[in-house]
């Protein structure tokens, strides 16, 4: 493993500054080493925060000010309370004599904040002395509740879910369409999905769904048009046959003809049906329902629909457009608002339009009897000229982006190209942004699976033009950052899932469990690390958690037990080591599972039969396996359930394999429908496994 460059160490005095204001001069890669962070890299992150730490003066006015300033304040920005638990130690440490008056969200005062409701508040202590100081009060439940018994789903990428309705790509149409049918006919519990936020425009369009434009709106790419109640409306009969034929070229194209999922195309089509469905009056109650959800998201709304009428203007990055018109609040920006207004218009519509068809797919879900519905999944930041980062350019960390460390599966760490919250301007906002983006996720989930939910508690942050060893971790306030989530959780009566895989600072899992928040359990990283390494008994497991066999960044189940996933990276040129070495350890690994799942008894025939070499049966066994922890919930790659081999996502790839670009497909490679998957013999039999685990109702419950 390659070791951060020794650059020069931070001196104390930088230090002491960088840890007033949450940045790491060291880190600890594992528990036996401790890497120093060069000053380079604290400097910078400091002066991403507003400080001047670069030179020994610089520094020093930059220390006594913040001294003084903590020394003279009397409340942080944000102060949290759990419900019913004790004073916070913020409000504790105030002068005796101290008067409090509390402002709460539903527009009461209080004179105290005990039997506070749920929300954020306002809080102003005036102490004896006359001085006075506002805080925004955070008042949450203490923990989100746990689920009722167990559930089953399935996981799934939506874009790869095509059915014969699809424009050449899964939509919104075909997630309700596979809700409905999971939950009803298969007993499933949920359906989790790959994040639906707003892609940045351009071509090509970066496919990842974990790179987005913005997080706050989701990408109308997913609309299944017919769906839109003004699509029978349009007057161009011609158009929309042509454009219906052209939506079942691209469908044949990739489920007939070996195509890849082309969501540039997808989106040049629906965009072009949408224009014409735009032209088509909405009715007094659906014109009124449209100016409910444009006075419901204000701002936020505006400034996202206004991104997308400038870039088709100026290009997808706000950083290349006229200086006037990178500042969301100029002058400049409000004369082009105006001057774009059909185009904002449009944009705030589709907005619109895609909400309500995320709405129905989460209905059609829960009136199918499952107890969460759609599991939606929030990326960890956003693209750096996209909508967010112009229209939020006061809360990001400008010149810097959210990466990894080098670790033993990385050396070189790693730079994810997306711009970091700034806890700092966080706090004194009370999170708003934070909120709004939660609880517009909320609105449609029965649960949220947070990607890399370790950046609730730090962040690595890389400096631009750096490479990602030379960064530095950068603090949250983890105590606010968990109350704002479990107070938006918990008023969408939602389940929260963290994805807490890889390296995990000490506290983390404690502290999410704490609070309710399940953590993720993949079957081949759970081993008894602490003890012989050799997988870990089912009994071991933790409970709360979504326990999986693999994930969208992982082989699917059927590679990972042929070996075929090395066999991949070794003709992408990604292996650094032997072929002969990363085969042999790649089958010792999943012999020795094998072994084990023999030696409970799982590992039999489908059907019942004795067939124990057939791979089906062993995809079967590590289900089984699954069944016998104590995991509230249980995930079945919806791949794995017809044998597919290849993986949605390879890390450490861009055009060497077509991420983000297949449909689901068999174990020779051909595509499966959603028509197809519901008569699949193989997807069945495996479902059945589940169902006979334990005593499985409609609901999904186990």
């Amino acid at each position: 493993m390659t070791a951060p460059r020794p650059a020069a160490p931070p001196d104390e005095e930088l230090t002491r500054l960088a840890a007033l204001h949450g940045v790491a001069t060291s880190y600890r890669p594992s528990p036996d080493r401790t890497v120093t962070a060069s000053a380079t890299a604290v400097v910078r992150a400091l002066a991403a925060l507003g400080v001047d730490g670069g030179g020994p003066e610089a520094v020093r006015a930059a220390l006594a000010a913040r001294e003084a300033e903590q020394a003279a304040r009397l409340l942080p920005p944000t102060v949290v309370h759990w419900h019913g638990g004790s004073t916070p130690a913020a409000l504790a440490a105030l002068p005796p004599g101290t008067r409090l008056l509390v402002e709460t969200e539903q527009g009461e005062t209080r004179a105290s904040v005990e039997q506070l409701p749920p929300g954020v508040h306002t809080v102003t202590a005036t102490v004896p002395d006359g001085r006075t100081a506002r805080a925004h009060l955070v008042v949450a439940p203490p923990r989100l509740p746990t689920p009722t018994g167990r559930s089953y789903g399935l996981l799934v990428q939506l874009y790869s879910l095509l059915s014969s309705r699809s424009w050449g790509m899964g939509d919104l149409g075909d997630l309700a369409e596979l809700a409905g049918w999971a939950g009803r006919a298969l007993g499933a519990g949920f359906v989790q999905v790959n994040p639906l936020h707003a892609a940045v425009p351009g071509a090509p369009t970066d496919p990842s769904p974990y790179r987005p434009s913005s997080r706050r709106f989701p990408d109308p790419v997913h609309l299944r048009v017919e769906d839109v109640p003004e699509f029978p409306y349009v007057d161009d009969a011609d158009r929309v046959r042509g454009l219906l034929e052209r939506a079942g070229r691209l469908r044949e194209a990739v489920l007939e003809k070996g195509a890849l999922i082309d969501r540039d195309a997808v989106w040049e089509l629906k965009r072009e049906a949408l224009e014409l469905v735009a032209r088509v009056p909405l009715g007094p109650g659906r014109r009124a329902a449209y100016c409910d959800f444009l006075a419901e998201e204000g701002e936020a709304l505006e400034d996202h629909a206004t991104w997308c009428a400038l870039a088709e203007v100026h290009g997808s990055d706000w950083h290349r457009w006229p200086e006037g018109l990178r500042d969301p609040r100029s002058g400049e920006t409000a004369r082009a608002r105006a001057e774009l207004m059909d185009r904002v218009d449009f944009h705030s519509r589709l907005a619109w339009l895609t909400d309500a068809q995320l709405t129905a797919a989460q209905r059609a879900a829960r009136e199918a009897g499952m107890p969460l519905g759609i599991v939606h999944d929030l990326a960890v930041g956003v693209h750096p000229g996209g909508a967010d980062a112009w229209a939020q350019q006061e809360y990001l960390a400008a010149g810097m982006s959210v990466g990894a460390p080098p670790d033993a599966f990385n050396a070189r760490g790693q730079d994810w190209g997306l711009p970091p919250w700034r806890p700092d301007r966080l706090a004194e906002s009370g999170y708003a942004p934070y909120r709004r983006l939660l609880g517009a996720l909320f609105r449609h989930a029965g649960a949220l699976r947070i990607d890399h939910v370790m950046g609730l508690f730090r962040l690595w942050w890389v400096p631009q033009g750096e490479p990602p060893t030379e960064g530095t971790y950068v603090r949250y306030d983890a105590e606010a950052m968990l109350a704002v989530l479990v107070l938006e959780a918990s008023r969408a009566g939602a389940v929260v899932i963290g994805e807490d895989l890889g390296t995990v600072e000490p506290g983390v899992r404690e502290a999410l469990r704490e609070r309710g928040v399940l953590g993720t359990s993949v079957l081949w990283f759970e081993r008894d690390w602490d003890g012989d390494g050799r997988p870990l008994p089912p009994d071991q497991w933790r409970a709360d958690c979504l326990a999986t066999a693999t994930t969208h960044d992982l082989p699917s189940t059927a590679a990972r037990l042929t070996g075929e996933h090395v066999e991949l990276r070794d003709r992408l040129g990604l292996l650094t080591r032997p072929l002969e070495e990363e085969r042999a350890e790649a089958a010792a690994d999943t012999g020795e599972w094998l072994e084990f799942l023999a030696r409970l008894g799982l590992l039999h025939g489908t059907g019942g039969g004795s067939d124990t070499s057939s791979e089906e049966a062993e995809i079967q066994a590590v289900h089984r396996f699954l069944l016998r922890t104590p995991a509230r919930m249980i995930g079945v790659w919806l791949p794995d359930g017809v044998g597919d081999r290849r993986p949605q996502n390879l890390p450490g790839t861009w055009d060497q394999y077509p991420n983000w670009r297949l449909p689901v497909a068999d174990a020779e490679g051909r595509p499966v429908t959603l028509e197809e998957l519901a008569g699949s013999p193989r997807l069945w039999a495996l479902i059945e496994v589940l169902r006979d685990g334990g005593p499985a109702g409609p609901s999904g419950a186990l």
